[in-house]
Parts: structure tokens; sequence; C-alpha cells
């Protein structure tokens, strides 16, 4: 069984290994969708997966450093594709939240990406 807890953030953001000419290479900004699922089995004493106040806590801090932020600037996010985006937050949660099971970032609402771990 997956859970998900989804928070949003609003970021600046080029691609500077685009070729030249392309976009997005060009700042501009997305307002972000991004979920935190964790997966395993129905706990019988409380009937769920993990609390969903747990992911929102393990969120916060990452929340707190990509919103209202320009992403090239993070140490790690220099080329802060929906990919790159996925992965450096993995790396941060992961830690935090045993049964971590993917990553979803929506750059837009009909784009984006999906991160199961350096294993998936």
């Amino acid at each position: 069984m997956e859970i998900f807890k989804e928070f949003r953030i609003e970021a600046a953001h080029r691609l500077p290994q685009v070729p030249a000419g392309h976009k997005c290479a060009q700042l501009h900004g997305h307002s972000f969708r991004i979920s935190v699922y964790v997966g395993g089995p129905v706990q019988p004493a409380t009937g769920w997966v993990r609390d969903f106040a747990d992911i929102k806590q393990a969120a916060q801090s990452v929340h707190e450093q990509l919103d209202h932020r320009y992403l090239n600037d993070i140490p790690g996010l220099e080329n802060p594709t929906s990919e790159q985006l996925a992965m450096w937050i993995w790396d941060r949660l992961e830690p935090q939240l045993p049964g971590l099971s993917r990553i979803v970032v929506h750059e837009t609402c009909n784009s984006g990406c999906e991160y199961r771990g350096p294993a998936g």
C-alpha cells in the first residue's frame, strides 16, 4: 500500500545545459506540485501505513529550502530539471522517512517526473 502527501512550491529557475536558443535557458518560474509517497503494510494497531503528519514534518525543511527561491542557487540544483529536483528531494527525505517509495514532481499541470530512488 502507498500513501502520499502533496506540497507546492513557487520557484524560479533556468536550465543552463539546454541547447542554445532553448526557451528553458531563460529565467522563468513554475508552481511545482510535489508528491511524497511512502509504502508499506497497513499497521493493525493504527489502521494506516504511516501518519500523514510524519510526511508533512519530514517535508517541511525541504519546502522551506525550495519555496520562493531561485533553484539554481541551491547547492546540488545548479541544473534544476524536474528530474534533478526529484532526486534532490529524495536524498533529503529518505533518511527521515522509512518506506519512502517515490517522489513525483509536477513542473506544470501536464508535465513532470517520477523518481523511485537510486535502485528504481
